[in-house]
């Protein structure tokens, strides 16, 4: 018996347009006396229909572009919001992991804390104090186990968030990319309990990622989500290669929506490759340089924010990632950022690849990530690689300096 049945479910939002980007403040309060409202009102549908069966002791990854309801989706299995329409059965616990500090309340101390997540849960004190000293002790955060969570970095949140859903007992855990705020030694120690809950105390994980490589290693069954509606379900590594197929297949140029912006302070609104001289193009020769066009919005100005790039091969393998402060490249009183980035000529071995994004603060907030987006191919135009064609020469090629010694 399925310890997840979704049915038809659907969820309608809302979106206003109002006549104008900027509204000042007697204009806002005539609009909230004002029987019109605010402006055209949209119907935009998050999911549609969407239906699927999740098993006792599965582990299901959900993948699709920003955009596609997975975050929606989530929140709705969560309880967080209800759907519009369809209806969905569970049984058991379910514990969510969905942003940093979901669920805890940051005036009451971390053991606070816990206990209040086990009694939402259903526990008694009885069986979280069985518990206590693991959560603890997987989190790090001993020290300041009395202390409010509001003077926790996003870190250590993280940490007591995980621990708590990992050990106190869910029948289902869900997880939603808050997994990208902790370091690579934590994120080990994540996916390791993970794999043991699954595997060893057979219990359910729904886990949401752009990094593709955890979603293969993690889970045995994938649903891809496409404009609210699930495209494909099925083995892992069959969806994961249709979704990265089919993101290279696209046009090349990310270009976000009203709908994706409306309640968004930052976010990538336009990426594509291209010329030095800023003519779009996914094709480059080996002796060609590759320049990155990124358009970033922000309102929000957030000192320490730093933006991240990363190439993939055609398997969804990282090469190689570049990170530099937002900070740089802001001008004085604009809304948004204007980012050129150049890759060198004669570096990326020729090939299919395409690029992530992300922009996120070190140990804190994770603003947004873009997976396989701006694919380019990179073919050889006679260089010296040529006369050795069929050789795998890997994805990177440098150009050390050789030199005899004695």
């Amino acid at each position: 018996m399925p310890i997840l049945e979704v049915r038809d479910v659907s969820k309608r939002f809302d979106i206003r347009h109002s006549s104008g980007q900027y509204l000042t403040f007697r204009e806002q309060l005539l609009q909230l006396v004002s029987l019109k409202g605010s402006g055209k009102k949209e119907d935009f549908w998050a999911l549609k229909n969407v239906s699927f069966d999740i098993q006792p002791g599965e582990s299901v990854g959900i993948v699709g572009k920003n955009g596609a309801g997975k975050s929606t989706l989530l929140k709705i299995l969560s309880k967080i919001t209800p759907p519009t329409t369809g209806l969905i059965r569970s049984r058991g616990r379910i514990a969510s992991l969905l942003e940093v500090g979901t669920g805890f309340h940051p005036e009451l101390t971390g053991r606070e804390n816990i206990y209040l997540n086990g009694s939402i849960l259903g526990m008694l004190r009885s069986e979280i104090n069985a518990r206590f000293d693991d959560i603890v002790e997987f989190s790090g955060v001993a020290q300041f186990l009395d202390t409010p969570l509001k003077h926790y970095s996003s870190g250590m949140q993280l940490r007591l968030a995980f621990a708590v859903a990992a050990f106190l007992r869910a029948d289902v855990l869900i997880i939603d990319e808050v997994l990208a705020v902790g370091d690579s030694e934590f994120q080990s120690k994540c996916l390791k309990k993970m794999d043991e809950i699954s595997h060893d105390e057979e219990r359910t994980i729904l886990f949401v990622s752009h990094n593709l490589g955890l979603v293969t290693q993690l889970c045995s069954r994938c649903i891809w989500l496409k404009e609210g509606t699930v495209h494909r379900n099925g083995a892992t590594e069959t969806i994961v290669q249709e979704y990265l197929q089919s993101s290279a297949s696209g046009t090349g140029t990310y270009v976000s929506t009203p709908e994706h912006e409306a309640h968004k302070d930052v976010c990538f609104q336009e990426i594509y490759a291209g010329t030095r001289d800023g003519r779009p193009n996914d094709i480059f020769g080996f002796d060609d340089s590759i320049h990155l066009f990124i358009r970033v919005k922000d309102r929000s100005r957030q000192k320490n924010m730093k933006i991240g790039v990363s190439l993939a091969d055609r398997f969804g393998n990282f090469i190689f990632t570049i990170l530099e402060h937002a900070d740089r490249f802001r001008t004085s009183n604009a809304d948004h950022i204007l980012i050129r980035l150049c890759l060198p000529s004669s570096l990326i071995a020729p090939g299919a690849y395409s690029f992530r994004y992300a922009l996120f603060i070190d140990n804190g907030k994770v603003y947004e990530v873009l997976e396989n987006e701006t694919p380019v191919r990179i073919v050889d135009t006679g260089s010296s690689m040529a006369a050795h064609e069929g050789v795998n020469y890997g994805s990177i090629i440098v150009h050390p300096e050789w030199d005899t010694w004695q």
